[in-house]
């Protein structure tokens, strides 16, 4: 089999990538990323001197490169888009180019290779918040940021393709992935490198919100599952129940790295901030899936990768993100420090 997969680069996909190499040995993937700030390559260097592997510079958006990239390939993982909810509030039609126009593009390009499995990565996120309950695949969309929206719209697209055309597509709808390569924009690994380094630490608000911290490998595993054996037309929920509130999350964080808790700042909180995320993934555990972190077990793995690993993020932390975190986090910062 030759899965093109999308977006492989970045934080999720490149350890799809690197676990998918490693448990099918006659497999081939190609790689087609736009390698925008948080795309990086140095995130495949285990594999990229494998003969089964192959990457192509490009944007989904592109369709002669998408046409290109699509030959001779069986299916398709998409895991390219534009991810960050704080980026998609000061920047929505870039999050609408990339995550709705760009799945269309794959789809026809898809479905003009005839492949036979499209897999749409999506996102807990377009459930919106629950307060007392796990969202099944069944429920309601009402996603409440350009992100979840963006990544809504991209997902209904795909849906329609089976609906209208019969084309495989099955849809995954991910919770909050930590692990590995992780760009340090998102909470865990933007919370340990600050500690490391002794810089505050800006939670929003009360840090009361919720969030099912899912290990990036148990993700990947359950995505490999979906190409086997997942239904198309299906919706399936990925998530391993890991729910913690971000508060405690910060405190193990700082237990682990033996740092004092008044880095903790609480700064003002983002515009529509979801409270709780919470999705139910029965659906794949009978396919066979079952993830091998639970909570804190994934939270301090994210955490010692990022001690072991300060070679590959401290180069990360200036330019592009040193410009986002000050537009970001400043105000808030000196905020919190005159109150």
């Amino acid at each position: 089999m030759r899965i093109l997969v999308t977006g492989g680069a970045g934080f999720i996909g490149s350890n799809f990538i690197k676990l998918y190499l490693a448990r099918h040995p006659d497999c081939e993937i190609v790689n087609l990323d736009k390698l925008t700030y948080a795309g990086n390559l140095e995130n495949l260097h285990d594999v990229e001197s494998d003969e089964r592997y192959r990457f192509v510079h490009g944007d989904i958006c592109d369709e002669a490169v998408v046409a290109t990239a699509m030959r001779g390939c069986d299916a398709v993982v998409n895991f390219a888009a534009e991810t960050h909810v704080d980026r998609s509030i000061g920047d929505p039609a870039g999050f609408l180019k990339t995550d709705v126009f760009g799945v269309h593009v794959l789809l026809e390009a898809a479905r003009a290779a005839d492949v036979s499995r499209f897999i749409q990565i999506s996102t807990d996120e377009v459930y919106g918040p629950t307060l007392d309950c796990a969202f099944t695949e069944e429920d309601r969309l009402n996603p409440r940021n350009p992100y979840s929206a963006s990544k809504a719209g991209g997902e209904l697209l795909a849906r329609s393709y089976f609906e209208t055309y019969d084309f495989p597509v099955i849809v995954s709808r991910g919770a909050n992935n930590v692990g590995p390569n992780q760009y340090p924009e998102k909470v865990i690994p933007l919370f340990t490198t600050n500690a490391i380094e002794d810089l505050p630490l800006p939670l929003y608000g009360d840090g009361l919100q919720e969030r099912d911290y899912t290990h990036v490998l148990d993700h990947c595993s359950g995505i490999e599952l979906l190409l086997a054996r997942g239904v198309p037309g299906e919706v399936y929920n990925v998530g391993a129940g890991n729910h913690m509130k971000n508060i405690e999350m910060t405190h193990l964080i700082l237990e682990e790295l033996g740092k004092p808790e008044t880095l903790i700042k609480h700064v003002r909180d983002r515009a529509g901030h979801d409270v709780r995320y919470a999705i139910d993934a029965t659906k794949l555990r009978r396919l066979g899936w079952e993830p091998e972190f639970g909570t804190k077990a994934a939270i301090l793995d994210t955490v010692r990768w990022y001690v072991a690993n300060e070679a590959w993020w401290k180069p990360l932390k200036s330019g592009e993100f040193r410009e986002y975190y000050e537009r970001q986090y400043r105000e808030r910062l000196d905020e919190a420090g005159a109150a």
